[in-house]
């Protein structure tokens, strides 16, 4: 599991989406699938600021990317 994403965080995550019970495998992979949409956010983001002349991303930056994973 990704240092980023600890298992005690996922399965309080799963259960505050209504998960009665969070098996340790449910876990694990909600922070793999976590990491890999975080990196894809994060490269976007990162993409953005390039294009606005910045180098600092910006919230913004986030809110941007994220959009499709959000809607």
């Amino acid at each position: 599991m990704s240092e980023e994403f600890p298992f005690s965080a996922m399965h309080r995550l799963l259960k505050r989406a209504g998960a009665e019970r969070v098996g340790e495998d449910a876990a694990t992979e909600l922070s793999r699938t976590l990491d890999s949409i975080g990196l894809k956010i994060s490269k976007q983001a990162v993409e953005l600021a390039a294009h606005a002349g910045r180098k600092t991303v910006k919230a913004s930056d986030i809110q941007i990317a994220a959009k499709p994973y959000t809607e």
